[in-house]
């Protein structure tokens, strides 16, 4: 991707701006339809930038504390546990943000920003570790991280919340860390106000198929009525023994809201303009931050938006999102239903005004915001937790669930395929008249759970994976 400024013009500059020993410039700044990119390598530039991939987003009122809401931001998408010797971290040139709409205009009220930053303390040996890491302070660990929190409100009024926060190591396995959930645990910080915040490697919480997804559409339990057909099977969990870096902050309700119970949500992160790289093997980053990566509701860039928009889609706001609303009233993989599985009926492909409703404006008496189309994780925070979730939330009638916000073992996968294929089910359908087809409110990957059980407590994600006993 190119800058507006002419190739020449710009070496020169950047040549000038470093006395020459500039051996390499990637222009990331924005230009008039220039792209951004983000999240599980749905879009072609954040495919190349893992560190700054937003891979998913989680909002949900904590249910163990219900006067609360919990934020959970993963980045680092298929991140290999056994990684090493340089195991995966935050970037310390990237600015990763948390967005709170509160008033229903698309636009962020309440951002909560995190920068990292990676200390080195011996720089003359290879290992990540030196020894068994054994607290957070613990001198054999050699490569540590360290961020700050700073809460900005109405784009200008900022406060920081707290600095030098320890995040925890990697999870290397028996010798490097033989304590990983208490060394996890220690990484939990409680700030002003009642807020918890938590930044590290966890467990990849999203489940789901992407063999068989994107392989044509094949479905492995409805395999027999493929085009193709294959025996049907179970669905494969295709990121199970992955890790994510996971962004949690858990903060008082009141906090977030404003005149509306109901809040939008979405995750991001930004570079400056400029990465310079030098003969020496360091980099300068020169220029404002410029976001490249985005994520609210589940699944939007990977099946919504085609693939020459997706990192133009990226760089957008959420209050721009009208732009996109085409691609919800008439979305591809509709039209793709009925040619995939040929028994099923086909789903309308114009006209879908239920698609904008729960994906684009929140479904009214659920967690309407407003007429303005954005891409925003919408959660009702007047509805409490719910007991015993059910992992289709509002399609089985469990108004805690997504779309409303969206909980860690929440089926976003069969949910979204069940609405596009116009299969809500009989509860919605008769609670808010949208549409039923059946079998279709029957379709899923067959994979309908995380691989490793949800811990009780903020920050509520899995450990992660060991290194050790990865198997990948």
């Amino acid at each position: 991707m190119q800058n507006a400024v002419s190739k020449p013009k710009l070496a020169l500059t950047l040549l000038a701006l470093t006395g020459g020993l500039v051996a390499l410039v990637v222009a990331l700044g924005p230009r008039p339809g220039s792209a951004k990119a983000s999240s599980h390598r749905e879009a072609p530039l954040i495919a190349a930038d893992p560190t700054a991939d937003n891979t998913d987003l989680y909002a949900f009122v904590s249910p163990d504390r219900p006067d609360t809401v919990t934020i959970v931001a993963n980045y680092i998408p298929f991140e290999e546990p056994a990684g090493g010797p340089n195991f995966s971290n935050f970037d310390d040139n990237a600015l990763y943000e948390l967005h709170v709409d509160n008033n229903g205009d698309g636009r962020d009220d309440i951002t909560y920003q995190f920068r990292f930053r990676t200390e080195t303390r011996n720089p003359n040996t290879f290992l990540y570790n030196t020894g068994p890491i054994s607290s957070l302070s613990d001198p054999n660990w050699n490569v540590r991280q360290l961020y700050s929190v700073t809460r900005v409100q109405a784009h200008h009024e900022t406060r920081v919340l707290g600095s030098n926060l320890p995040s925890p190591p990697d999870n290397i396995g028996p010798r490097s860390t033989p304590n990983y959930a208490s060394l996890a645990s220690a990484a939990v910080n409680t700030l002003p106000g009642g807020t918890k915040v938590f930044a590290g490697q966890r467990d990849d919480p999203f489940f789901v198929d992407l063999g068989s997804i994107f392989d044509l559409g094949g479905l492995r339990p409805f395999n027999p009525f493929h085009v193709i057909p294959l025996p049907a099977a179970p669905g494969v969990d295709d990121v199970a023994g992955y890790n994510v870096h996971s962004i949690a902050i858990q903060v008082p309700t009141a906090q977030l809201t404003g005149t509306n119970a109901t809040i939008g949500v979405y995750a991001s992160a930004s570079r400056p303009a400029l990465r310079i790289l030098t003969p020496t093997g360091g980099t300068r980053n020169v220029g404002p931050e410029v976001q490249i990566s985005r994520l609210g509701e589940p699944l939007i860039n990977e099946v919504m938006i085609p693939l020459g928009r997706k990192d133009y889609w990226n760089r957008q706001d959420p209050m721009h999102d009208d732009q996109f609303a085409g691609r919800y009233l008439s979305p591809e993989l509709a039209g793709l239903i009925h040619v995939l599985y040929p028994p099923l009926p086909a789903p309308p492909t114009t006209n879908r005004s239920d698609l904008v409703a729960v994906l684009l404006t929140g479904v009214p008496g659920l967690n309407y915001t407003g007429p303005t189309q954005a891409d925003l994780l919408r959660l009702n925070t007047s509805i409490p937790p719910t007991a015993t979730p059910n992992r289709l939330g509002a399609l089985a009638g469990d108004f805690g669930g997504f779309p409303n916000g969206r909980r860690l073992g929440d089926d976003v996968v069969d949910i979204e395929v069940r609405a596009i294929a116009c299969g809500y089910g009989p509860i919605l359908h008769a609670a808010l008249g949208l549409c039923d087809l059946q079998p279709n409110d029957q379709l899923g990957d067959g994979v309908d759970a995380n691989d490793k059980p949800f811990m009780s407590t903020f920050p509520y994600v899995a450990l992660p994976h060991q290194g050790y006993d990865s198997h990948t």
